[in-house]
């Protein structure tokens, strides 16, 4: 069983290596842009029949008699011709913006879709403003690939197409000899970006700290206000944004004179010039009429534009796949396993045993901790700064899955519990607050989305917040970040009134206060001992005299249990928490005077 359900996530990824990453992104459209460059091909053929038609009308007009009504057809093949063939591009566009709107709602649904899937290190692993360039300004590059690239390829494709096959068909020496100046200018071209190609890694860096810098600029401007040309976040803006001008230098320089040679070369006057001195060294030597000459002239100099067009193209094509990769990185982000049926949990002990966990591989940042959490009992959880509280924390909450060990909820593992009965019975109030934009009314009911106006209420006046939301504009209806505007503190006790409307029988508590200022503090301290009564609690503390009550209260210390008791019992032992105990706060220089565990 084992081996027939591992070979094809074994072999899968070998089969998406060999695909390039644009390929891999276009996947579900690929066929409506094959079809959009088909009909730009076409119809870019059709609009360049007029050029025919007027060589053909120069001809019959100096032959024979009876030639008015063979220009008349030749007026209207061509005339047909440039409408169908504008209707032909006109219907590519669509069908390419089409294909593009599908694949950009595809990608940004499927990205939020897969980070609510990640874990929560990974967050801290990553910048926002990566996380922003892919699907943002990576989507909006692949935007104008999936829209524009597929039609323009076709239209210039099809207009040197059916030029090339045309002059070969009017006299395949002079067109030699006319459409020499085009692969030169390929060849000047690829000198071009293999000069400029040593350089885009360098680039492609560059712009990435521009945009870390200007969030860190945003984010710090109160600092750089305060302190003026001496903000940290300013300099680093300044160094991102003259780095990035240097490398930029670099990046264009060799693509000047070569591009400069190139372009000379298909200019449509040298082109022009050329079919000119060909052609007259044609008739002179008798090898052609100086009519024949006409079509070249009328041709070979159309050819110039859409070569161009496709070197601009291509250079979007590099962009495009600096973007794909990223956003193929983001889907491909591995995800917590999904919950395995292993039974429903009895009762609501919670068992941690064993745990380790390490956001980088080899530095764990909890190791081998075991502890039970009683039903109906408090358990605290204290010590130094990075100590690994809320690492703790999170893991109770499966925002991560540990490295080795396990916690159990009622006897059974935590990653055979469906997300939702889960946390139907573990709730937590974590010290950084999250609000959506939207009414109060639904920022409370988050998990609850049935619950009715009287529920909410009733959740919010235990969380202390009832009376506050009252004075809003809109009262339960005001929108947070419009009309309602809440403090930290305010914002934890929504928060909890999220909690409390969940009712579960485990709550988490990760230093609920701490952003909180001493009203708000204690509104809060009120709120969470009225909604503790009778509940399992896990509380991740800062001060020691919010938790001394607990039955049971881990020290924990460079991610070790160091001391496990409670209040009396550890200051007895005159360890780690003793000294805790007696600074009354957590410093750092207050870690490295802490016995060793």
């Amino acid at each position: 069983m084992s081996d027939s359900s591992s070979s094809p996530q074994h072999h899968a990824p070998v089969k998406t290596k060999l695909r390039s990453p644009i390929s891999r992104v276009l996947a579900p459209i690929r066929g409506q842009l094959i079809a959009a460059a088909l009909l730009a091909a076409a119809g870019s053929m059709l609009t360049l029949v007029p050029l025919a038609g007027i060589a053909h009308i120069a001809h019959l007009a100096l032959s024979e008699a009876g030639a008015p009504a063979a220009i008349g057809w030749t007026v209207f093949a061509s005339v047909a011709s440039l409408f169908t063939g504008m209707a032909l591009l006109s219907v590519a566009e669509l069908l390419a913006h089409q294909a593009d709107n599908r694949i950009t709602h595809h990608l940004r649904v499927a990205i939020g879709q897969r980070l609510m899937q990640v874990p929560l290190g990974w967050f801290s692993e990553h910048a926002s403003s990566e996380v922003k360039r892919a699907m943002q300004d990576d989507i909006g590059t692949l935007h104008s690939l999936t829209a524009h690239f597929y039609t323009t390829l076709g239209r210039a494709v099809g207009a040197v197409l059916i030029a090339v096959l045309y002059l070969f068909a009017m006299d395949w020496r002079l067109a030699v000899i006319c459409l020499l100046p085009f692969p030169a200018f390929f060849l000047f071209l690829r000198r071009a970006m293999q000069a400029s190609a040593r350089h885009m890694d360098e680039v492609v860096a560059g712009m990435a700290r521009i945009d870390e810098a200007v969030v860190e600029f945003v984010n710090g401007m109160p600092l750089v206000k305060a302190f003026g040309d001496q903000g940290n976040a300013q300099d680093r803006y300044r160094e991102a944004v003259d780095a990035f001008a240097g490398t930029f230098t670099g990046f264009t320089r060799p693509l000047v004179a070569s591009m400069a040679r190139a372009n000379a070369l298909i200019a449509p006057v040298s082109v022009l010039g050329l079919v000119l001195l060909a052609g007259t060294l044609f008739v002179a030597l008798g090898w052609a009429e100086p009519l024949a000459i006409l079509p070249f002239a009328l041709v070979t100099p159309g050819l110039c534009a859409p070569l161009q067009l496709l070197h601009y193209i291509t250079h979007d094509l590099n962009n495009a796949v600096g973007a794909a990769q990223r956003v193929l990185a983001l889907l491909d982000t591995p995800v917590l396993p999904q919950p395995t049926p292993g039974g429903w949990p009895n009762g609501c002990e919670v068992r941690a045993e064993q745990l380790s966990h390490a956001y980088t591989p080899g530095h764990n940042v909890i190791s081998d901790v075991s502890f039970t959490l009683a039903p109906g009992t408090t358990t605290a959880i204290v010590g130094p700064s990075g100590a690994g509280k809320s690492t703790l924390a999170r893991l109770l909450l499966r925002f991560f899955d540990p490295d080795s060990g396990r916690i159990s909820l009622g006897g059974v593992d935590l990653r055979q519990i469906e997300s939702r009965e889960l946390y139907r019975r573990i709730g937590f109030v974590l010290q950084e607050v999250r609000l959506i934009h939207a009414s109060v009314a639904e920022n409370i009911a988050l998990g609850r989305p049935t619950a009715t106006r009287e529920q909410i209420e009733a959740a919010a006046r235990l969380a202390n917040i009832h009376t506050r939301i009252l004075q809003l504009p809109r009262g339960y209806d005001s929108v947070i970040g419009e009309d309602a505007q809440l403090s930290g503190g305010e914002q934890q006790r929504l928060s909890i009134a999220r909690a409390v409307l969940l009712d579960p029988p485990v709550l988490v508590l990760d230093e609920a206060t701490a952003a909180a200022d001493a009203e708000s503090e204690a509104a809060i301290q009120d709120a969470l001992a009225r909604f503790a009564q009778g509940r399992t609690l896990l509380v991740i503390a800062h001060r020691l005299d919010t938790v001394m009550h607990a039955e049971q209260i881990l020290v924990l210390d460079q991610g070790r249990v160091c001391e496990q008791g409670r209040h009396a019992e550890l200051l007895a032992r005159q360890g780690v928490y003793a000294q805790l105990w007696a600074q009354g706060h957590y410093p750092d220089t207050v870690k490295k005077a802490l016995p060793v565990c």
